[in-house]
């Protein structure tokens, strides 16, 4: 039975999306079967940051409506061993999708894959509170700013209150010049906020930004300090 993690933030351009790919294409090199799944109703980027746009006939929006089955939806990217995508719909949102179709979308899934990561919509809206439910951990992706900490804090704190009890968090953009100046929350003064352990730090890197435009996740450069620091992640 696999793991679903639901990858969070409460600030557009935390970074979620990158974890998100990242993360999962980490996992599928070191030899697990994974699945990403975009929960991001009408405004899909997995498949961008993948470089996979024109590769998907049906989306999440398709199987939870019931006119296909998740396999049918799953696409397969090659360059990770056992890496898939669900996509979501793009311009439409699905409407009437409750706890109990997430639930069981989770567990068709957790039976194919070893983890399932969820890149979720921003905020702590009804889609955090059905896939919660549903979910074994919650990570909270945060950067180096005063407002990106406090949503973070919020959306933690979110995840609690729907059950979610295993929940980490993600230093991501970390710029250690920007850091030693003082001006924005330090490494310690997030952890100290955050009521969950730390389970990564990962820098500011313009590759990690061309990367994503050219759908070709950083941690492809498997040598990298980038993909050594996401190895890092995956191992906890």
């Amino acid at each position: 039975m696999g793991i679903v993690a639901l990858v969070t933030s409460g600030k557009g351009g935390a970074g979620k999306t990158t974890i998100t790919v990242n993360l999962g294409a980490t996992l599928a090199q070191k030899g697990a079967r994974v699945a990403l799944v975009d929960f991001n109703m009408g405004l899909r980027n997995l498949d961008i940051y993948l470089g996979m746009e024109d590769c998907s006939l049906f989306d999440l929006g398709d199987v939870l409506t019931g006119v296909c089955k998740v396999e049918k939806a799953l696409v397969h990217d090659d360059r990770f061993g056992r890496l898939y995508m669900l996509p979501c719909p793009q311009f439409k949102e699905i409407n009437g999708v409750t706890a109990q179709h997430v639930a069981g979308l989770f567990a068709v899934l957790k039976n194919k894959f070893d983890y399932v990561l969820v890149d979720m919509p921003l905020g702590i809206g009804q889609a955090m509170e059905n896939a919660a439910s549903a979910a074994d951990i919650g990570i909270v992706v945060v950067t180096p700013d005063y407002v990106s900490l406090r949503n973070a804090d919020t959306v933690d704190r979110k995840l609690d209150v729907c059950g979610l009890k295993k929940r980490c968090f993600i230093i991501n953009k970390v710029d250690l010049e920007v850091l030693r100046s003082g001006s924005v929350p330090g490494i310690e003064h997030i952890a100290r906020n955050m009521s969950t352990p730390m389970a990564g730090i990962i820098p500011c890197d313009e590759n990690i930004h061309l990367g994503n435009n050219m759908g070709s996740p950083v941690v492809l450069a498997s040598d990298s300090y980038i993909a050594k620091n996401f190895s890092s992640i995956a191992l906890r």
